[in-house]
């Protein structure tokens, strides 16, 4: 395929009468009351970035370990078809990759990409360039400000880009569904739409652990303790005397101002008028806000599937030690979004510089993974009925001349 019929690939234009007769069955069912009308998120992205993000250190630790790791991994570009790979160093491909817009490096632009993913389980990246050249530059957008329109065919109609009242829209071919907008989605089972934020899934455990944050500060800022109670006796006994709303009042403001706050701590409280003092101590069912803290912090992790001890939640043991911990972390949560992107990628942009390219990223550079390395170096030393061929293919090195032989 030349270079021409690949943009139009990729940019949405041409088709063919084999192609407009394309369609799913089920499809129109999708859009029957809602075709060409944008569809809003099932949640709101602020929300979530607002309450998970900036508020909840424990999502905040999840989401920037997986986003940082992920986009310290280097892509690599190989040309040619399987079995006769060859490795480039040199590409315009991996030259936008590596500075992608003049704001941002390869590695902040991915980041941002993963990030925006994590928290909302969608991401979107725009390429910017000429229609019928090669992208000149690759932008994430904020998923807060993407709308799908939904289109009859199963496949969006385009995508709407909204802010301060103004708006753009990305048209989608509605046969191949490809366009100038990338769209990275989670798995999500209500919504044929949009991706789910893992969140969601987190959602109580997230405002558990702000309350017990609250509930902390609070107790800190009255002291360390529920206070106590001014108790009121009246003088002679006589109790048709009691204090007014304006009385009430006044106390209730002299006590929070003089007396309640870390600076106030200590000081010496001082009554008139029949009032009593009353000490009040929490009892052992008013500390199980302790446990239930460290029990929300362990879902938040189990939501993004990171092993706890890795965002620092006391006591979590679940693997023998840090090592395995960074392994986990790799195995189940970076190399599944690496690929995943890696696919999207090769599926959406590396078709516009040629048919037989593939973007991949390289495993080799991850040190997390070593120990696993060297013991996978190990055996195939010691093996003796490989050829060196075969044992450098089991690496995923390319053969040398004289390899074949054992």
């Amino acid at each position: 395929m030349g270079f021409a019929k690949s943009v139009a690939k990729l940019w949405g234009s041409g088709t063919n009468k084999n192609q407009e007769t394309k369609a799913s069955r089920t499809a129109p069912l999708l859009v029957q009351f809602e075709q060409g009308q944008p569809r809003f998120t099932p949640r709101r992205y602020d929300a979530l970035a607002e309450e998970g993000f900036k508020k909840n250190v424990v999502a905040y630790r999840c989401i920037r370990l997986i986003a940082q790791n992920a986009a310290s991994v280097p892509w690599t570009l190989f040309k040619g078809r399987e079995g006769a790979k060859q490795k480039l160093f040199e590409h315009p491909l991996l030259e936008l990759l590596g500075r992608p817009n003049p704001m941002q490096s390869g590695s902040e632009l991915l980041e941002a990409l993963y990030g925006f993913y994590l928290i909302s389980g969608n991401s979107y990246i725009e390429a910017v360039g000429v229609d019928g050249e090669l992208p000149a530059e690759l932008w994430v957008l904020r998923p807060d400000r993407i709308q799908v329109i939904a289109g009859k065919s199963g496949v969006p109609e385009s995508y709407r880009y909204s802010v301060n009242g103004k708006h753009i829209d990305f048209k989608v071919d509605r046969i191949t569904g490809k366009a100038k907008l990338l769209h990275i989605k989670s798995f999500h089972p209500l919504d044929d739409w949009y991706g789910m934020s893992p969140l969601e899934a987190a959602a109580y455990s997230i405002d558990q652990h702000n309350e017990a944050a609250k509930w902390n500060t609070s107790l800190l800022q009255n002291s360390g303790r529920p206070s106590g109670a001014l108790v009121y006796s009246p003088p002679n006994d006589d109790v048709t005397s009691i204090l007014n709303d304006e009385q009430r009042q006044r106390l209730k403001d002299e006590l929070e101002e003089y007396y309640a706050g870390s600076n106030n701590s200590g000081r010496p409280l001082v009554l008139e008028g029949g009032l009593d003092w009353r000490e009040m101590a929490l009892s052992p069912k008013d500390m199980d806000w302790l446990a239930g803290k460290d029990v929300s912090a362990r879902e938040i992790a189990l939501a993004y599937n990171i092993p706890p001890q890795l965002v620092g939640v006391e006591g979590s043991l679940t693997y023998a030690n840090f090592e395995q911990a960074r392994l986990a972390l790799y195995d189940d949560v970076v190399l599944p979004l690496l690929e995943h992107v890696k696919n999207e990628l090769n599926n959406w942009l590396v078709p516009i510089f040629g048919d037989d390219l593939a973007l991949s990223y390289d495993i080799d550079a991850i040190d997390a993974l070593s120990p696993r390395r060297e013991k996978i170096w190990t055996r195939l030393t010691n093996v003796d009925f490989m050829t060196i061929n075969e044992k450098r293919a089991a690496v995923g090195l390319a053969p040398i001349d004289g390899g074949d032989k054992i």
